[in-house]
């Protein structure tokens, strides 16, 4: 389910970003037309803003349905819930912080394993 929210989602936010570049704007940015024809420049301007907000009002729509879907997917657990508890029922230390990394042997540096 939440795929196919995905994909809706993407092609919305694809048409929407099209929708908006094909509009006139006061600059004439890629609303590029000439005149005459069916509709007059007026009665364009208000099918595209009616259009894009279609588009903007599905793609909030698909956002909210995301956010859901990810919200019910998520309240299962936590992922510290997936730690093995310890002998006596309490969960694992936390190390120090002082000496993080492995011990080396000798003054040598520590080097990273070698794929053979």
């Amino acid at each position: 389910m939440q795929n196919v929210v995905l994909v809706v989602h993407l092609i919305l936010a694809i048409v929407l970003i099209v929708v908006v570049l094909l509009q006139r704007s006061e600059g004439g940015g890629l609303g590029m037309g000439g005149g005459g024809g069916v509709m007059t420049g007026r009665q364009a301007a208000t099918a595209m803003t009616k259009v894009t907000w279609f588009f903007a009002v599905a793609f909030l729509t698909t956002s909210v349905a995301l956010t859901i879907l990810s919200a019910q997917q998520g309240a299962s657990g936590s992922v510290v819930d997936l730690l093995p508890p310890t002998a006596d029922g309490t969960a694992p230390a936390v190390p120090s912080g002082e000496s993080l990394l492995p011990p080396s042997t000798g003054d040598q540096p520590l080097l990273p394993p070698r794929g053979e």
